[in-house]
Protein backbone atom coordinates (compact mmCIF):
# COMPACT_ATOMS: atom_id res chain seq x y z
CA UNK A 1 0.00 0.00 0.00
CA UNK A 2 1.01 3.60 -0.63
CA UNK A 3 0.25 4.83 3.06
CA UNK A 4 0.56 9.09 3.94
CA UNK A 5 2.01 9.64 7.51
CA UNK A 6 1.52 12.88 8.59
CA UNK A 7 4.38 14.15 11.18
CA UNK A 8 6.46 11.80 9.22
CA UNK A 9 9.86 13.73 10.95
CA UNK A 10 8.76 14.13 14.33
CA UNK A 11 9.49 10.85 17.05
CA UNK A 12 6.55 8.68 16.29
CA UNK A 13 6.08 9.30 12.57
CA UNK A 14 9.77 8.27 11.99
CA UNK A 15 9.33 4.94 13.87
CA UNK A 16 5.70 4.60 12.39
CA UNK A 17 7.47 5.23 8.79
CA UNK A 18 10.15 3.11 9.75
CA UNK A 19 7.94 0.14 10.92
CA UNK A 20 5.84 0.62 7.35
CA UNK A 21 8.59 0.59 5.07
CA UNK A 22 9.93 -2.35 6.75
CA UNK A 23 6.76 -4.50 6.53
CA UNK A 24 7.21 -3.64 2.26
CA UNK A 25 4.61 -0.37 2.13
CA UNK A 26 5.43 3.16 0.62
CA UNK A 27 5.24 5.83 2.37
CA UNK A 28 4.66 9.65 1.71
CA UNK A 29 5.65 11.50 4.82
CA UNK A 30 5.21 15.16 5.41
CA UNK A 31 6.18 17.56 7.70
CA UNK A 32 6.46 21.15 8.34
CA UNK A 33 9.78 21.00 10.43
CA UNK A 34 8.81 23.18 12.51
CA UNK A 35 11.56 24.60 15.06
CA UNK A 36 9.19 24.09 17.90
CA UNK A 37 12.39 21.81 18.68
CA UNK A 38 15.10 21.13 16.88
CA UNK A 39 14.83 20.73 13.40
CA UNK A 40 18.37 18.92 13.28
CA UNK A 41 17.21 15.75 14.97
CA UNK A 42 14.26 16.08 12.62
CA UNK A 43 16.30 16.12 9.62
CA UNK A 44 18.44 13.60 10.74
CA UNK A 45 15.35 11.24 11.13
CA UNK A 46 14.52 11.87 7.71
CA UNK A 47 17.80 11.26 6.44
CA UNK A 48 17.86 7.74 7.84
CA UNK A 49 14.17 7.28 6.44
CA UNK A 50 15.50 8.57 2.30
CA UNK A 51 17.44 5.80 2.63
CA UNK A 52 15.00 3.53 1.82
CA UNK A 53 13.59 3.67 -2.17
CA UNK A 54 9.95 3.19 -1.47
CA UNK A 55 9.87 6.50 1.04
CA UNK A 56 9.06 10.10 -0.37
CA UNK A 57 9.66 12.82 1.84
CA UNK A 58 7.92 16.46 1.10
CA UNK A 59 7.26 19.82 3.38
CA UNK A 60 4.45 21.51 3.76
CA UNK A 61 1.78 22.61 6.44
CA UNK A 62 -1.02 20.75 6.78
CA UNK A 63 -2.89 23.68 7.02
CA UNK A 64 -1.58 25.10 3.78
CA UNK A 65 -4.62 23.69 1.48
CA UNK A 66 -2.93 24.38 -1.48
CA UNK A 67 -0.01 22.35 -0.86
CA UNK A 68 -1.73 19.53 0.37
CA UNK A 69 -4.47 19.88 -2.31
CA UNK A 70 -1.25 19.36 -5.02
CA UNK A 71 0.07 16.31 -2.89
CA UNK A 72 -2.98 14.43 -3.45
CA UNK A 73 -3.46 15.02 -6.69
CA UNK A 74 -0.18 13.22 -7.45
CA UNK A 75 -0.51 10.77 -4.62
CA UNK A 76 -3.97 9.47 -5.77
CA UNK A 77 -3.43 5.73 -5.00
CA UNK A 78 -3.11 6.60 -1.25
CA UNK A 79 -4.86 3.64 0.59
CA UNK A 80 -4.18 4.73 4.71
CA UNK A 81 -3.47 7.59 6.75
CA UNK A 82 -1.39 7.46 9.64
CA UNK A 83 -2.37 11.38 10.91
CA UNK A 84 0.23 11.92 13.40
CA UNK A 85 1.73 15.51 12.76
CA UNK A 86 0.80 18.09 15.63
CA UNK A 87 1.88 21.13 17.78
CA UNK A 88 2.65 18.96 20.58
CA UNK A 89 3.20 20.15 24.43
CA UNK A 90 1.06 20.80 27.18
CA UNK A 91 3.03 24.13 28.45
CA UNK A 92 3.71 25.37 25.42
CA UNK A 93 0.04 26.37 24.40
CA UNK A 94 0.17 28.62 27.29
CA UNK A 95 2.50 30.50 25.44
CA UNK A 96 1.52 30.38 21.57
CA UNK A 97 -2.43 29.17 22.08
CA UNK A 98 -2.63 30.01 18.24
CA UNK A 99 -0.08 27.83 16.66
CA UNK A 100 -1.78 24.70 18.38
CA UNK A 101 -5.77 25.86 16.86
CA UNK A 102 -3.74 25.60 13.68
CA UNK A 103 -2.31 22.76 13.21
CA UNK A 104 -4.32 20.40 15.43
CA UNK A 105 -7.73 22.06 14.63
CA UNK A 106 -6.85 23.61 11.03
CA UNK A 107 -4.53 20.96 9.94
CA UNK A 108 -6.65 18.51 11.05
CA UNK A 109 -10.27 19.69 9.08
CA UNK A 110 -7.77 20.33 5.76
CA UNK A 111 -6.44 16.71 6.43
CA UNK A 112 -9.93 15.29 6.30
CA UNK A 113 -11.48 17.35 3.51
CA UNK A 114 -8.23 15.94 1.15
CA UNK A 115 -8.80 12.42 3.09
CA UNK A 116 -12.68 11.95 2.60
CA UNK A 117 -11.98 12.57 -1.59
CA UNK A 118 -9.22 9.86 -2.08
CA UNK A 119 -10.59 7.05 -4.00
CA UNK A 120 -8.99 4.08 -2.60
CA UNK A 121 -8.98 5.15 1.02
CA UNK A 122 -9.74 2.45 3.32
CA UNK A 123 -8.38 3.43 7.19
CA UNK A 124 -7.75 6.87 8.72
CA UNK A 125 -6.03 6.51 12.12
CA UNK A 126 -5.11 9.67 13.84
CA UNK A 127 -3.17 10.46 17.03
CA UNK A 128 -5.01 11.65 20.37
CA UNK A 129 -3.22 11.95 24.03
CA UNK A 130 -4.37 11.04 27.30
CA UNK A 131 -4.39 14.73 28.25
CA UNK A 132 -7.96 14.85 26.85
CA UNK A 133 -8.33 12.99 30.33
CA UNK A 134 -8.27 16.68 31.79
CA UNK A 135 -9.61 16.78 34.83
CA UNK A 136 -10.76 13.36 35.26
CA UNK A 137 -9.59 11.59 38.74
CA UNK A 138 -11.58 8.04 38.13
CA UNK A 139 -8.26 5.75 37.51
CA UNK A 140 -7.74 4.36 35.29
CA UNK A 141 -8.25 6.60 32.27
CA UNK A 142 -10.93 4.29 29.97
CA UNK A 143 -12.30 5.53 26.91
CA UNK A 144 -15.97 5.37 27.69
CA UNK A 145 -15.24 8.34 30.37
CA UNK A 146 -16.76 11.77 29.82
CA UNK A 147 -13.75 13.84 28.46
CA UNK A 148 -15.25 17.05 28.58
CA UNK A 149 -13.36 18.98 31.22
CA UNK A 150 -9.74 19.77 29.76
CA UNK A 151 -7.17 21.81 31.95
CA UNK A 152 -5.15 22.80 28.88
CA UNK A 153 -5.38 23.96 25.08
CA UNK A 154 -3.42 21.45 24.19
CA UNK A 155 -5.83 18.95 25.21
CA UNK A 156 -8.95 20.78 24.19
CA UNK A 157 -7.83 21.12 20.35
CA UNK A 158 -6.88 16.53 20.93
CA UNK A 159 -10.76 16.17 22.07
CA UNK A 160 -11.45 18.75 19.24
CA UNK A 161 -9.86 16.39 17.06
CA UNK A 162 -11.42 13.70 17.76
CA UNK A 163 -14.98 15.53 17.19
CA UNK A 164 -14.02 16.25 14.24
CA UNK A 165 -13.30 12.80 13.20
CA UNK A 166 -16.59 11.97 14.37
CA UNK A 167 -18.59 14.52 11.98
CA UNK A 168 -16.30 12.94 9.04
CA UNK A 169 -17.20 10.04 9.96
CA UNK A 170 -21.02 10.43 9.93
CA UNK A 171 -21.23 12.57 7.18
CA UNK A 172 -18.66 11.29 5.00
CA UNK A 173 -18.29 7.43 6.45
CA UNK A 174 -14.47 7.71 6.56
CA UNK A 175 -13.16 4.79 8.76
CA UNK A 176 -11.44 6.18 11.69
CA UNK A 177 -9.22 5.05 14.57
CA UNK A 178 -8.46 7.62 17.40
CA UNK A 179 -5.25 6.86 19.18
CA UNK A 180 -4.93 7.99 23.23
CA UNK A 181 -1.09 8.10 23.53
CA UNK A 182 0.12 7.70 27.21
CA UNK A 183 3.64 9.36 27.61
CA UNK A 184 5.69 7.77 24.86
CA UNK A 185 9.01 7.86 24.94
CA UNK A 186 12.21 6.12 23.62
CA UNK A 187 15.41 6.66 21.44
CA UNK A 188 14.93 9.51 18.63
CA UNK A 189 12.52 11.07 21.08
CA UNK A 190 11.43 14.84 21.72
CA UNK A 191 13.66 16.91 23.39
CA UNK A 192 11.07 19.00 25.08
CA UNK A 193 9.90 15.53 26.74
CA UNK A 194 10.54 14.82 30.64
CA UNK A 195 13.06 12.06 30.12
CA UNK A 196 15.28 13.50 27.63
CA UNK A 197 15.58 17.35 29.08
CA UNK A 198 16.39 14.98 32.19
CA UNK A 199 18.91 13.22 30.82
CA UNK A 200 20.60 16.58 29.27
CA UNK A 201 20.77 18.15 32.58
CA UNK A 202 22.14 15.35 34.67
CA UNK A 203 25.09 15.02 32.73
CA UNK A 204 25.56 19.12 32.17
CA UNK A 205 25.07 19.08 36.05
CA UNK A 206 21.86 21.28 35.36
CA UNK A 207 19.08 21.07 38.11
CA UNK A 208 15.86 19.54 37.09
CA UNK A 209 12.60 20.26 38.43
CA UNK A 210 10.29 18.08 40.12
CA UNK A 211 6.61 18.66 40.46
CA UNK A 212 4.29 17.77 43.71
CA UNK A 213 7.34 15.88 45.42
CA UNK A 214 7.17 11.84 44.67
CA UNK A 215 3.58 11.90 43.73
CA UNK A 216 3.67 12.91 40.50
CA UNK A 217 3.39 9.57 37.50
CA UNK A 218 3.10 8.90 34.70
CA UNK A 219 1.82 5.62 32.05
CA UNK A 220 5.12 6.13 30.36
CA UNK A 221 4.76 3.85 26.91
CA UNK A 222 7.89 2.64 25.05
CA UNK A 223 8.42 3.74 21.33
CA UNK A 224 8.03 -0.35 20.31
CA UNK A 225 5.23 -1.08 22.13
CA UNK A 226 3.48 2.48 20.44
CA UNK A 227 4.46 1.29 16.88
CA UNK A 228 3.21 -1.86 16.86
CA UNK A 229 -0.03 -0.87 18.13
CA UNK A 230 -0.37 1.54 15.69
CA UNK A 231 0.16 -0.80 13.01
CA UNK A 232 -1.93 -3.83 14.69
CA UNK A 233 -4.95 -0.71 14.33
CA UNK A 234 -4.29 0.11 10.69
CA UNK A 235 -4.50 -2.85 9.87
CA UNK A 236 -7.97 -3.60 11.12
CA UNK A 237 -10.34 -1.07 9.84
CA UNK A 238 -13.74 -0.26 12.01
CA UNK A 239 -16.50 -1.66 10.26
CA UNK A 240 -20.33 -0.50 10.70
CA UNK A 241 -23.64 -2.55 9.98
CA UNK A 242 -25.65 0.60 9.79
CA UNK A 243 -26.36 3.74 8.43
CA UNK A 244 -26.69 4.95 12.18
CA UNK A 245 -23.20 4.06 13.09
CA UNK A 246 -19.93 5.94 12.94
CA UNK A 247 -16.98 4.02 11.62
CA UNK A 248 -14.78 5.58 14.00
CA UNK A 249 -13.55 3.75 17.57
CA UNK A 250 -11.04 5.41 20.11
CA UNK A 251 -8.05 3.56 22.07
CA UNK A 252 -5.76 3.89 24.76
CA UNK A 253 -2.38 2.67 23.96
CA UNK A 254 -0.33 2.86 27.90
CA UNK A 255 1.62 0.88 29.58
CA UNK A 256 -1.02 0.09 32.32
CA UNK A 257 0.69 0.92 34.98
CA UNK A 258 1.65 4.44 36.61
CA UNK A 259 5.23 4.81 37.37
CA UNK A 260 6.66 7.93 39.80
CA UNK A 261 8.74 10.49 38.03
CA UNK A 262 11.08 10.10 40.60
CA UNK A 263 11.76 6.45 39.47
CA UNK A 264 12.30 8.03 35.89
CA UNK A 265 14.95 10.11 37.44
CA UNK A 266 16.86 6.92 39.23
CA UNK A 267 16.67 5.26 36.14
CA UNK A 268 18.46 8.13 34.13
CA UNK A 269 20.84 8.84 37.19
CA UNK A 270 22.06 4.65 37.08
CA UNK A 271 22.33 5.27 33.38
CA UNK A 272 24.02 7.95 33.36
CA UNK A 273 26.16 7.29 36.66
CA UNK A 274 25.78 10.42 37.62
CA UNK A 275 23.19 12.14 40.30
CA UNK A 276 20.96 14.53 39.49
CA UNK A 277 20.56 18.15 41.04
CA UNK A 278 16.31 17.80 41.95
CA UNK A 279 14.21 21.07 42.86
CA UNK A 280 11.12 20.96 43.68
CA UNK A 281 8.32 23.24 42.42
CA UNK A 282 4.29 23.59 42.81
CA UNK A 283 2.70 21.44 40.05
CA UNK A 284 1.27 24.20 36.81
CA UNK A 285 -2.62 23.59 36.70
CA UNK A 286 -1.95 22.32 33.41
CA UNK A 287 -0.15 19.05 34.61
CA UNK A 288 -2.09 16.24 34.96
CA UNK A 289 -1.13 14.63 38.56
CA UNK A 290 -1.30 10.83 37.46
CA UNK A 291 -1.79 9.33 34.10
CA UNK A 292 -3.05 5.42 33.77
CA UNK A 293 -4.22 3.77 30.83
CA UNK A 294 -6.53 0.79 30.72
CA UNK A 295 -6.11 -0.75 27.10
CA UNK A 296 -8.89 -3.84 27.53
CA UNK A 297 -10.28 -2.40 24.23
CA UNK A 298 -7.27 -2.37 22.13
CA UNK A 299 -6.63 -5.67 23.77
CA UNK A 300 -9.59 -7.23 22.59
CA UNK A 301 -10.23 -5.57 19.30
CA UNK A 302 -6.39 -6.60 17.67
CA UNK A 303 -4.74 -8.46 20.48
CA UNK A 304 -1.92 -5.68 21.17
CA UNK A 305 -0.35 -5.48 24.85
CA UNK A 306 2.80 -3.45 25.68
CA UNK A 307 5.57 -5.42 26.40
CA UNK A 308 8.41 -3.19 27.62
CA UNK A 309 8.96 -1.64 31.37
CA UNK A 310 10.73 1.69 31.87
CA UNK A 311 13.36 -0.35 33.68
CA UNK A 312 13.78 -2.05 30.09
CA UNK A 313 12.94 1.10 28.11
CA UNK A 314 15.61 3.81 30.00
CA UNK A 315 18.68 2.19 29.20
CA UNK A 316 17.59 1.59 25.32
CA UNK A 317 16.89 5.63 24.91
CA UNK A 318 20.21 6.66 27.12
CA UNK A 319 21.93 4.28 24.84
CA UNK A 320 21.01 6.10 22.11
CA UNK A 321 21.14 9.58 23.33
CA UNK A 322 24.76 8.66 23.83
CA UNK A 323 25.59 7.76 20.78
CA UNK A 324 23.39 10.55 19.21
CA UNK A 325 24.86 13.61 21.28
CA UNK A 326 28.45 12.13 21.59
CA UNK A 327 28.08 11.37 25.32
CA UNK A 328 31.15 8.99 26.75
Amino acid sequence: MTILVTGGAGFIGYHVSAALLARGERVVAVDDLNSYYDPVLKQARLDRLARHPAFRFVRLDLADREALASLFAVETGIEAVVHLAAQAGVRYSLVDPYAYVQANVLGHVTLLEMARRLPRLRHLVFASSSSVYGLNDVLPFREDQAVDRPNSLYAATKRSGELIAHAYGHIYGIPQSGLRFFTVYGPWGRPDMAYYSFARCILEGRPITLYEGDGLSRDFTFIDDVVAGVLQVLDVPPVVETRQEVPLRVLNLGNRRPEPVRKLVGLLEKELGRDAVIQQAPRPASDLERTWASVEAVEELVGWRPNKSLDEGIPRFVSWFRDYHGVG
